[in-house]
């Protein structure tokens, strides 16, 4: 078989593949655990014929019964494109699996209503994958006070700027105040929604939808047509929440769909942070609660955020103001690596791996990644300490 052939081929069983996971994503409503391990198990095309046989356990049955005659993936599938939409699969190469994996760990701990999805429909150019290797939920109150949508938009403009996707779900208040601030900053966001993306819900958010789109990715697990409901908004909180590296809540009341998103991070084994707000403020009670009972790092700024989830260099780029030391962005490893360097005297990796008592391989690592932060220099013989970088005999950390 010519190369041409073997393409060919390639993407019949791709189409294939696509159209038996639009099938599967029109008859089960979302997070439908029985029918993603089922279909885990057969693969998406025999188990979308399975279904439509109604050959399936009783778990999937139960899932799957009142819809499964719905033969709807073709025009499912046209309508998206009509209005700029595809459909991304596990097995397309933008597929963000290893964000979602904590789904996948999380229902083998036997968590409920976490189930991985079987496939997104997704608004926007840009590769799934890429847009969420660096991403941080914001979430929080609708009914928004003036400082919380403040809050959220400082925080989307500063963390756009960091190099970092900001991921909310395009309600009034909080997450459309996060949505914008990362735009005026010029960078990428994602919309995670409730309800068909052709819903045109919120009403009054449907041209900030359109600049998502346009600048990032607005996706949803439901197909086109869906309308929204209170449920569904719940269970697509498990994935704003996967999607990230950490949620932060900005504004929530007791009991909210923020603080469901938080407790949801939580589970997954992602970072929960709050922002703290008036001690009177009914919509800052949730915050408050979720520090106080240690479920989540207090933050109070972009720098915190990017301290509680960043890479090593990252506080580091955020600027010097009063009090910032070069040294402020690394972690404990960087930090002891740093500090075994001299400026005068260059030293081989294996010296500094037994000066700092960090292994050989990460001091290997963290080398390259201190020269790219400016504390660091190479020489013929062996790695220095830049001169601008105070070290704790020197006056610093």
């Amino acid at each position: 078989m010519c190369e041409a052939q073997r393409q060919a081929a390639g993407d019949a069983d791709r189409w294939t593949e696509r159209l038996a996971r639009a099938y599967l994503l029109r008859v089960a409503e979302p997070p439908a655990p029985a029918l993603v391990r089922f279909v885990a198990e057969r693969g998406p095309v025999r188990a979308a014929a399975l279904v439509r046989r109604g050959d399936v356990p009783d778990a999937v049955a139960c899932e799957t019964g009142a819809r499964r005659e719905l033969e709807l993936a073709e025009r499912d599938l046209h309508e998206a494109a009509e209005f700029g939409a595809r459909l991304v699969i596990p097995e397309d190469d933008e597929w963000p699996a290893w964000p979602l994996l904590c789904l996948d760990v999380a229902t083998g701990r036997g968590q409920r209503d976490v189930a991985p999805p079987l496939g997104f429909w997704v608004r926007g150019g840009g590769r799934l994958d890429a847009m969420v290797s660096d991403a941080v939920a914001v979430v929080g109150a609708r009914a928004a006070t003036q400082y919380g949508e403040h809050v959220a938009a400082e925080l989307g403009y500063a963390l756009a700027e960091a190099g970092y996707a900001v991921v909310s779900g395009a309600a009034y208040g909080i997450d459309g105040a996060a949505h914008r601030g990362t735009l005026a900053a010029g960078g990428a966001t994602l919309a995670v929604l409730g309800c068909g993306l052709d819903a045109g819900y919120p009403a009054g958010h449907v041209s900030l939808l359109n600049r998502v789109a346009e600048r990032g990715t607005v996706l949803t697990e439901y197909p086109p047509g869906t309308t929204p409901a209170r449920h569904r908004f719940l269970v697509r909180n498990r994935l704003i929440a996967a999607l990230s590296a950490g949620t932060v809540v900005v504004e929530a009341g007791r009991r909210s769909g923020a603080r469901n998103t938080a407790a949801t991070a939580g589970e997954l084994g992602k970072v929960v942070m709050a922002v703290p707000g008036p001690v009177g403020s009914a919509l800052s009670v949730g915050c408050h609660e979720l520090i106080r009972e240690s479920h989540a790092t207090l933050v109070a700024s972009a720098g915190d955020v990017l301290e509680t989830v960043g890479k090593l260099g990252t506080v580091a780029k955020r600027g010097t103001g009063a009090g910032q030391r070069p040294t402020d962005g690394l972690d404990t490893d960087g930090l002891r690596v740093h500090d075994a360097l001299a400026e005068r005297t260059g030293k081989a990796p294996e010296q500094v791996a037994t000066e700092s008592g960090v292994p050989l391989a990460r001091v290997r690592a963290l080398l390259p990644k201190l020269e790219l932060d400016g504390l660091a220099i190479p020489s013929e013989s062996g790695w220095r300490r830049a001169r601008s970088a105070p070290g704790r005999g020197s006056g610093g950390r």
